[in-house]
Protein backbone atom coordinates (compact mmCIF):
# COMPACT_ATOMS: atom_id res chain seq x y z
CA UNK A 1 0.00 0.00 0.00
CA UNK A 2 1.17 3.09 -1.09
CA UNK A 3 1.84 5.66 1.98
CA UNK A 4 -0.96 8.80 1.59
CA UNK A 5 1.68 11.49 2.11
CA UNK A 6 5.25 12.12 0.70
CA UNK A 7 8.08 13.42 1.08
CA UNK A 8 8.24 15.11 -2.22
CA UNK A 9 6.96 18.47 -2.11
CA UNK A 10 4.42 19.06 -4.74
CA UNK A 11 1.22 21.33 -5.67
CA UNK A 12 -1.92 19.61 -6.96
CA UNK A 13 -3.95 20.75 -10.01
CA UNK A 14 -7.20 20.00 -10.83
CA UNK A 15 -8.28 19.64 -14.53
CA UNK A 16 -11.79 18.68 -16.46
CA UNK A 17 -10.00 17.63 -19.12
CA UNK A 18 -7.31 15.17 -17.65
CA UNK A 19 -8.66 11.89 -17.66
CA UNK A 20 -5.76 10.28 -15.65
CA UNK A 21 -3.66 11.24 -13.22
CA UNK A 22 -0.49 13.27 -14.66
CA UNK A 23 2.57 14.14 -12.47
CA UNK A 24 5.34 16.65 -14.03
CA UNK A 25 8.35 18.50 -13.28
CA UNK A 26 9.22 21.93 -14.13
CA UNK A 27 11.59 24.44 -13.86
CA UNK A 28 8.57 27.06 -12.99
CA UNK A 29 6.18 24.91 -11.14
CA UNK A 30 7.54 22.82 -9.17
CA UNK A 31 6.54 18.97 -8.89
CA UNK A 32 3.08 19.50 -10.22
CA UNK A 33 0.33 16.39 -10.19
CA UNK A 34 -2.84 16.83 -12.07
CA UNK A 35 -5.78 15.06 -11.28
CA UNK A 36 -9.07 14.39 -12.74
CA UNK A 37 -11.77 16.14 -11.21
CA UNK A 38 -13.20 13.16 -9.03
CA UNK A 39 -9.72 12.21 -7.93
CA UNK A 40 -8.62 12.20 -4.52
CA UNK A 41 -5.71 13.83 -2.71
CA UNK A 42 -4.62 10.50 -1.64
CA UNK A 43 -4.41 9.68 -5.19
CA UNK A 44 -2.17 12.03 -5.55
CA UNK A 45 0.21 11.37 -2.85
CA UNK A 46 0.24 7.70 -4.06
CA UNK A 47 0.81 8.67 -7.38
CA UNK A 48 4.25 11.18 -6.63
CA UNK A 49 5.27 7.78 -4.22
CA UNK A 50 5.42 5.26 -6.43
CA UNK A 51 6.78 7.75 -9.43
CA UNK A 52 9.54 8.77 -6.56
CA UNK A 53 12.34 7.39 -8.18
CA UNK A 54 11.68 8.92 -12.16
CA UNK A 55 10.85 12.52 -9.76
CA UNK A 56 14.21 12.57 -8.31
CA UNK A 57 16.21 12.28 -11.33
CA UNK A 58 14.24 14.80 -12.78
CA UNK A 59 14.59 17.44 -9.75
CA UNK A 60 18.12 16.58 -9.83
CA UNK A 61 18.57 16.92 -13.49
CA UNK A 62 16.62 20.40 -13.14
CA UNK A 63 19.63 21.41 -10.48
CA UNK A 64 21.91 20.70 -13.23
CA UNK A 65 20.19 22.53 -15.98
CA UNK A 66 19.71 25.83 -13.13
CA UNK A 67 23.50 25.43 -12.31
CA UNK A 68 23.86 25.51 -16.47
CA UNK A 69 22.13 28.62 -16.45
CA UNK A 70 23.52 30.48 -13.84
CA UNK A 71 26.93 29.91 -14.80
CA UNK A 72 26.02 31.89 -18.18
CA UNK A 73 26.22 35.13 -16.33
CA UNK A 74 24.54 38.16 -17.77
CA UNK A 75 25.25 36.33 -21.41
CA UNK A 76 22.51 33.95 -23.48
CA UNK A 77 23.93 31.51 -26.09
CA UNK A 78 23.44 31.81 -29.66
CA UNK A 79 25.03 28.95 -31.66
CA UNK A 80 28.06 29.16 -30.30
CA UNK A 81 28.64 32.85 -29.27
CA UNK A 82 27.94 34.65 -26.11
CA UNK A 83 25.64 37.42 -26.49
CA UNK A 84 25.95 39.82 -23.64
CA UNK A 85 22.35 41.06 -21.98
CA UNK A 86 22.48 44.87 -22.05
CA UNK A 87 18.96 45.94 -20.44
CA UNK A 88 17.51 48.97 -21.25
CA UNK A 89 14.56 50.86 -19.57
CA UNK A 90 11.87 51.54 -22.33
CA UNK A 91 12.77 48.86 -24.36
CA UNK A 92 10.30 46.17 -25.92
CA UNK A 93 12.26 44.64 -28.69
CA UNK A 94 15.65 43.03 -28.29
CA UNK A 95 18.05 43.92 -30.67
CA UNK A 96 21.14 42.81 -31.56
CA UNK A 97 24.29 44.83 -31.75
CA UNK A 98 27.52 42.96 -32.47
CA UNK A 99 27.91 40.70 -29.53
CA UNK A 100 25.30 42.47 -27.36
CA UNK A 101 21.65 41.87 -27.07
CA UNK A 102 19.73 45.24 -26.08
CA UNK A 103 16.98 43.80 -24.00
CA UNK A 104 13.94 45.04 -22.06
CA UNK A 105 15.08 45.87 -18.28
CA UNK A 106 12.48 43.77 -16.41
CA UNK A 107 13.22 40.43 -16.03
CA UNK A 108 9.64 38.66 -17.38
CA UNK A 109 9.34 41.06 -20.08
CA UNK A 110 13.00 40.23 -21.05
CA UNK A 111 12.28 36.54 -20.89
CA UNK A 112 9.17 37.18 -23.79
CA UNK A 113 11.07 39.28 -25.53
CA UNK A 114 14.50 36.96 -26.38
CA UNK A 115 12.23 34.28 -26.99
CA UNK A 116 10.38 36.35 -29.82
CA UNK A 117 13.80 37.59 -31.09
CA UNK A 118 14.87 33.93 -30.89
CA UNK A 119 11.99 32.48 -32.97
CA UNK A 120 12.46 34.96 -35.26
CA UNK A 121 16.21 34.42 -35.57
CA UNK A 122 15.30 30.74 -35.59
CA UNK A 123 13.40 31.23 -39.26
CA UNK A 124 16.00 32.97 -40.65
CA UNK A 125 18.88 30.56 -39.73
CA UNK A 126 17.12 27.02 -40.30
CA UNK A 127 15.61 28.21 -43.44
CA UNK A 128 18.60 29.11 -44.82
CA UNK A 129 20.05 25.68 -43.57
CA UNK A 130 17.04 23.66 -44.59
CA UNK A 131 17.26 25.21 -48.42
CA UNK A 132 20.66 24.38 -48.68
CA UNK A 133 20.67 20.90 -47.49
CA UNK A 134 17.65 19.86 -49.94
CA UNK A 135 19.22 21.37 -52.64
CA UNK A 136 22.54 19.27 -52.21
CA UNK A 137 20.65 16.62 -51.22
CA UNK A 138 18.01 16.47 -54.09
CA UNK A 139 15.21 16.70 -52.21
CA UNK A 140 12.37 19.55 -51.39
CA UNK A 141 9.83 20.31 -48.26
CA UNK A 142 6.42 21.77 -48.27
CA UNK A 143 6.41 24.16 -45.12
CA UNK A 144 8.40 24.90 -42.27
CA UNK A 145 7.01 25.82 -39.20
CA UNK A 146 9.24 26.93 -35.80
CA UNK A 147 7.72 25.68 -32.25
CA UNK A 148 8.86 25.59 -28.84
CA UNK A 149 8.29 21.50 -28.12
CA UNK A 150 9.15 20.76 -24.85
CA UNK A 151 9.62 17.20 -25.99
CA UNK A 152 11.08 16.92 -29.62
CA UNK A 153 13.92 19.29 -31.45
CA UNK A 154 12.42 18.69 -35.01
CA UNK A 155 10.11 16.64 -37.05
CA UNK A 156 9.32 15.52 -40.18
CA UNK A 157 5.58 14.54 -42.18
CA UNK A 158 5.13 11.92 -44.51
CA UNK A 159 3.85 15.07 -46.88
CA UNK A 160 7.55 17.05 -46.13
CA UNK A 161 6.12 19.59 -43.75
CA UNK A 162 9.40 20.46 -41.53
CA UNK A 163 8.97 21.65 -37.96
CA UNK A 164 11.60 22.73 -35.73
CA UNK A 165 12.86 23.88 -32.20
CA UNK A 166 13.65 27.70 -31.84
CA UNK A 167 15.77 26.82 -29.03
CA UNK A 168 18.52 24.85 -31.14
CA UNK A 169 20.04 28.31 -31.37
CA UNK A 170 20.96 28.16 -28.29
CA UNK A 171 23.12 25.20 -29.35
CA UNK A 172 26.22 25.12 -30.86
CA UNK A 173 26.12 25.90 -34.43
CA UNK A 174 26.89 22.00 -35.73
CA UNK A 175 24.53 20.96 -33.62
CA UNK A 176 21.84 22.73 -35.38
CA UNK A 177 23.44 21.58 -38.72
CA UNK A 178 23.08 18.05 -37.41
CA UNK A 179 19.04 18.26 -36.88
CA UNK A 180 18.72 19.97 -40.32
CA UNK A 181 19.99 17.11 -42.29
CA UNK A 182 18.46 14.65 -39.77
CA UNK A 183 15.18 15.89 -40.84
CA UNK A 184 16.22 16.43 -44.30
CA UNK A 185 17.72 12.62 -44.22
CA UNK A 186 14.06 11.77 -43.65
CA UNK A 187 12.14 13.16 -46.78
CA UNK A 188 14.16 10.19 -48.03
CA UNK A 189 14.16 7.51 -44.96
CA UNK A 190 11.48 8.07 -42.59
CA UNK A 191 12.75 5.38 -39.69
CA UNK A 192 15.57 5.42 -37.87
CA UNK A 193 17.15 2.18 -39.49
CA UNK A 194 20.72 1.02 -40.32
CA UNK A 195 20.12 2.78 -43.70
CA UNK A 196 18.94 6.09 -42.08
CA UNK A 197 22.35 6.50 -40.13
CA UNK A 198 24.21 5.43 -42.87
CA UNK A 199 23.07 7.98 -45.29
CA UNK A 200 22.53 10.84 -42.04
CA UNK A 201 26.51 9.70 -41.33
CA UNK A 202 27.26 10.46 -45.24
CA UNK A 203 25.81 13.86 -45.61
CA UNK A 204 26.57 15.41 -41.73
CA UNK A 205 29.91 13.38 -40.62
CA UNK A 206 30.00 13.01 -36.91
CA UNK A 207 25.88 12.83 -36.57
CA UNK A 208 25.68 10.47 -33.67
CA UNK A 209 28.46 12.58 -31.83
CA UNK A 210 26.01 15.84 -32.49
CA UNK A 211 22.83 13.41 -31.30
CA UNK A 212 24.96 12.42 -27.98
CA UNK A 213 25.72 16.33 -27.38
CA UNK A 214 21.41 16.98 -27.66
CA UNK A 215 21.16 13.88 -25.39
CA UNK A 216 23.41 15.03 -22.80
CA UNK A 217 22.85 19.13 -22.75
CA UNK A 218 19.40 19.41 -24.28
CA UNK A 219 17.96 20.03 -20.97
CA UNK A 220 20.27 23.23 -20.61
CA UNK A 221 18.82 24.95 -23.87
CA UNK A 222 16.83 27.39 -22.11
CA UNK A 223 16.66 30.87 -21.51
Amino acid sequence: MAPATSEIPYTVRRSDRARRIRVTVDPADGVQVVLPRRATEREAAAAVWELRPWIERRLHELGRVRAAVAARGATVPYLGRALALVPEPGRERVRLAGDRLLVPAGAAERTRALERWYRREARTEIADRLDRACAQAGASYTKLTIRGQRTRWASCSRAGAMSFNWRLLLAPEPVLDYVVWHEVCHLEVMDHSRRFWALLESRCPGARDHAGWLRRHGSTLVL
